[in-house]
């Protein structure tokens, strides 16, 4: 009999940051490890990774890393895990060979980590444990479900993923291997959530292949603008626009991971004779060829930030003009919503033909209540564990459980850090904590960017900054420049020239005090000073702008 625990440390109530942590007896099995993009708030930071701290204290136990998918929000934290874990990765070759290029680009040897290549006939062996996987059908090649057989039952793990047909033999679900899983008694199924507002979705492409063939019928020049990550989606636009001989650009494919990793491995595909290379414009090139297509890719605003560049004539390879048909096919997602109807509405004041393809004309990659139906026929599990997706989306797969006949107890609602413990196949009503959080990710800086820098962050996006410099010679006890002030997104409304007189004069008398003092602290003077000058600009203007005091010894310059 086992003990067996689970807990998220991402991706619960939230969308993306996907990091969840099974236990079974001694041994900890982590499932992906992703990243999420901030909101608005965040200012300045890049990306947001969950808190590894629960397992660097029990990676003695963590018996490998189990990716599910090539996206960010299950891959995108992976190289910092392994910074700090000495384990095995396990996934299918296209999600490994993206793993592969993030450790290259963070410095890091390749070569000097496990990373096991699977599909869904490997069958792996830890202690007691058994772990198989099965192929799942989703917007982006090889993606998989985990099982882990137990003396208990099997735990499933199922995110992203749709039970719609697909032609591509890297894009099917594996149903014979689901049904073998079957056979054995599910203990406990993890299934993805994000996908059951898909209420009024379509559930097939025939919406897009009639709109983009109309397109292409009866323009010139068009532009698509796509998400990279729906590699699926864009080698339908690929196949749709060389049906028809049309000469096809991929813009971004050098800078997107995964359009140029896919294109390397064979899993995006252009015909030869369509695939051109865009030049540089200008006067004899304009890229503007009647018979051209250019899709434009990248992740969350970059494909509409894409078209500002070429609608502004700041892009070196492309300038919109009024005879093309820009076709959006990337609906606005979480904190994209305003910079993607900016875009459109600057687009029709050029007066470009835009075709913009709303997300109900757009077959969704997540399971809708019918899959997730489906799904629990299939594997019939004694609990359901809803995952992946904000709280409404996990509360609604609850209720579509409720209408196949699961009832409350069967159907657990966890957040970040609930733990859930089953003894003997038997759930224990004692739910357990464990500490989570957010590491925020600015560039290369990893964690350390704590609430007061946030707050600077804010108060320069509201009230600017004021700089203000002098020096001094330590040794004569006199200043050697007068103080001078500059302001940055700093606004004075009135009576600027006694405002900046009064802060300047204030800074040159406590200069002159401190000067007279016995035991000069240059160092502490700065931050006296700078508190200071806060209460003086805030007395003047009634903002609060960040003031940075810079006071130099001449002598030691």
């Amino acid at each position: 009999m086992s003990v067996i625990k689970f807990c998220a440390l991402g991706g619960l109530g939230e969308n993306g940051k996907n990091l969840y942590v099974l236990e079974i007896d001694e041994k900890i099995f982590v499932l992906d490890c992703g990243i999420k993009y901030p909101d608005m708030e965040l200012f300045g930071v890049d990306k947001v990774m969950p808190s590894i701290n629960y397992l660097k204290q029990k990676k003695e136990k963590v018996q490998g890393i189990f990716l599910s998918h090539a996206h960010e929000e299950a891959i995108g934290a992976v190289v910092e895990l392994l910074k700090e874990l000495d384990v095995g990765v396990f996934a299918t070759h296209f999600t490994l060979s993206l793993v592969e290029l993030a450790l290259e680009e963070a410095g890091c040897d390749v070569s000097n980590y496990r990373l096991y290549r699977i599909n869904d006939n490997k069958d792996l062996k830890f202690g007691n444990v058994s772990v198989t996987f099965y192929n799942t059908t989703h917007s982006i090649p090889e993606s998989i479900g985990v099982a882990f057989k137990t003396y208990d039952g099997t735990i499933v793990y199922a995110p992203d993923f749709t039970f719609a047909s697909h032609k591509h033999p890297k894009y099917k679900t594996s149903f014979k291997k689901l049904s073998e899983i079957s056979n054995d008694k599910v203990l406990m199924l993890l299934s993805e959530s994000v996908g059951t507002s898909n209420i009024s979705r379509t559930n097939n492409d025939y919406t897009l292949n009639f709109m983009v063939n109309d397109v292409l019928a009866h323009s010139k020049r068009v532009i698509f603008a796509m998400y990279s990550s729906e590699l699926d989606r864009i080698q339908k636009i690929v196949d749709l626009c060389a049906a028809r001989g049309r000469k096809i650009a991929i813009f971004g494919r050098k800078t997107q991971k995964i359009i140029k990793v896919a294109m390397e491995v064979g899993y995006l595909t252009v015909p030869e004779e369509n695939l051109v290379n865009l030049k540089f414009m200008d006067e004899t090139n304009r890229n503007d060829d009647d018979n051209l297509v250019v899709i434009v890719t990248g992740v969350r605003h970059e494909p509409y930030f894409g078209l500002q560049r070429m609608m502004l004539g700041q892009d070196k390879l492309i300038e919109l003009k009024k005879d093309d048909n820009v076709v959006i096919i990337c609906p606005p997602i979480s904190g994209t919503e305003k910079i993607a109807t900016d875009c459109i509405d600057m687009l029709s004041r050029v007066g470009v033909k835009i075709t913009n393809l709303s997300k109900e004309k757009l077959k969704s990659s997540h399971a809708d209540s019918e899959d997730l139906k489906m799904l629990y026929e299939i594997l019939k599990p004694k609990y359901i564990v809803p995952i992946i997706g904000e709280f409404r989306h996990q509360y609604q797969q609850k209720s579509i459980a409720k209408e196949l006949g699961f009832n409350d107890n069967q159907i657990l609602m966890l957040e970040n850090g609930d733990k859930i413990v089953m003894y003997d196949g038997e759930l224990d009503k004692t739910i357990d904590k464990v500490t989570t959080g957010d590491v925020l990710i600015d560039g290369s800086l990893v964690g350390d960017i704590n609430d007061v820098v946030l707050r600077e962050r804010e108060q320069l996006s509201i009230d600017g900054a004021v700089f203000v410099s002098a020096s001094v010679d330590l040794i004569n006890k006199k200043i050697t420049s007068l103080p001078k002030l500059k302001m940055k997104g700093f606004i004075l409304e009135q009576n600027n020239e006694e405002i900046i007189d009064e802060i300047l004069d204030y800074t040159n008398k406590r200069l002159e005090e401190f000067l007279k003092t016995k035991y000069l602290n240059i160092e502490g003077f700065r931050v006296d000073l700078r508190d200071g000058l806060q209460y003086v600009i805030r007395r003047l203007t009634d903002k609060m702008p960040v003031v940075i005091v810079s006071v130099i010894d001449s002598e030691q310059e």
